[in-house]
């Protein structure tokens, strides 16, 4: 059995001729030329248009007759190509016997414009000498649509990055708003004492649970606490308004800092008990200055928070423990216990969290600021409660991306009878980024 298919004579019927290898390729250049998918065009070295094709003619929409040997090549070139063609093509194109690439549009019968592709080449005679220009254009309509698009793509990004930075830079406002409104935007004055604070936050898009506070409980008697929410943001704020109000109301009911946490640690308890629990770490205080010594007495009670320190007149620093204190919310029947201080003329009580002693001072979290060192600091720093409070906004500054969460500072002091009559310095709490 045969495995081919049939003959000419048995498919047809008749005798067809195979295609020979020359039939097979194209006979006629000038068909070539002038059918080829760019556009030729070829000038005298005046510029002047001898010879294009018919590709170039049907993107022109435009006559031969009136072309050839009737248009230079900036005569199809609109007022911006013709300027680039003079200074630029042209000039390359004789220095360098070539050029390739060049964008340029085309002027069509019907007034639209044609985006092109334009590279030239010089043809010399045998002497060396330049006698004509031969052009080779190429539609360049779907880059043009290509780069447009990209534009209007890049535009549309730069337009969404600026609304983003606007949109951020409203809630990072909103947010530094509302931080303020969690803090006193002024502590109040305190007979024979000094007070300062300062706040840094350690990123503008997001709010700290960090707080403090100082308020009088009755014409003799202040009361003030500093404390740190658990978490970040929203939900963390709203326990720090709570957390505020609770303590400044427990405190006009039982001033005793012992009974004013347990009093917020039942709010936040039963409150926050179930599936989103919720606690802070707090240090709750009263002052009772003498007027008659000129020393403050000062009983205070802590919530699982840093210890107090207690800077000296004669230059040294120490921390009032207060042990026993629990997580404030964290239990329903926590035991929390008070210390008593007194602080004599220069002495000088620091609250602080624990964004300072948490603080990175190497490239991870392996090496941190500490405990030993922000106590050999404040001792170097010892002095009125704004020197103190002025230092440590310098070191907080100084520590960089180190410093990654908020920080609050509360500084109570007494100052000497050198400085000026007792006053209180209470500056506006500030944000730092």
């Amino acid at each position: 059995m045969s495995c081919t298919g049939p003959g000419p004579e048995e498919a047809g019927g008749g005798t067809a001729p195979a295609p020979t290898f020359a039939d097979l390729l194209e006979d006629s250049p000038e068909d070539l030329y002038d059918n080829a998918p760019c556009g030729y065009l070829s000038t005298l070295m005046d510029g002047t248009i001898v010879k294009l094709n018919d590709t170039l003619l049907g993107w022109l929409g435009l006559e031969r007759k009136a072309i050839v040997g009737q248009l230079r090549f900036t005569d199809l070139l609109p007022v911006g190509g013709r300027l680039y063609h003079e200074t630029h093509f042209a000039p390359l194109l004789r220095m360098q016997g070539e050029i390739s690439g060049v964008a340029l549009e085309l002027k069509r019968a019907d007034g639209a414009r044609l985006p092109v592709l334009v590279s030239g080449v010089v043809k010399y005679g045998s002497t060396g000498t330049p006698l004509l220009t031969r052009i080779t254009v190429f539609d360049a309509t779907d880059r043009r649509a290509y780069e447009t698009e990209l534009l209007r793509s890049r535009k549309a990004a730069e337009e969404s990055a600026r609304q983003a930075r606007a949109d951020r830079a409203r809630l990072q406002q909103a947010l530094a708003v509302l931080q303020q409104s969690l803090l006193p935007s002024t502590l109040p004055e305190i007979p024979g004492m000094e007070a300062a604070g300062y706040y840094h936050t350690a990123s503008p898009d997001r709010l700290g649970g960090d707080f403090y506070d100082v308020f009088p409980l009755d014409d003799r008697r202040f009361a003030f606490f500093l404390g740190d929410v658990c978490g970040k943001g929203p939900e963390a704020a709203a326990v720090t308004s709570l957390t505020r109000y609770t303590l400044r109301a427990a405190a006009l009911h039982d001033p005793d800092p012992v009974a004013a946490l347990t009093t917020l640690n039942q709010v936040l308890h039963e409150r926050y008990s179930g599936v989103d629990p919720r606690f802070c770490t707090a240090i709750f205080g009263v002052l009772e200055p003498s007027p008659d010594t000129g020393h403050v007495t000062v009983l205070l009670a802590s919530g699982g928070h840093p210890p107090a320190l207690v800077l000296r007149a004669a230059g040294t620093a120490d921390f009032l423990h207060t042990p026993g204190g629990l997580l404030v919310g964290a239990l329903p029947d926590p035991r929390f216990s008070a210390a008593t201080t007194t602080l004599a003329p220069g002495d000088t009580l620091l609250l602080y969290t624990d964004g300072v002693i948490e603080a990175r001072t190497g490239p991870d979290r392996s090496s941190l600021f500490g405990d030993e060192a922000l106590r050999a600091f404040t001792a170097e720093h010892a002095g009125s409660a704004r020197t103190v409070i002025a230092a440590l906004s310098g070191l907080l500054s100084g520590l960089g991306d180190g410093l990654d969460d908020d920080t609050a500072l509360l500084a109570l002091g007494v100052p000497t009878p050198a400085s000026t009559s007792a006053s209180t310095s209470a500056p506006t709490p500030k944000n730092t980024p």
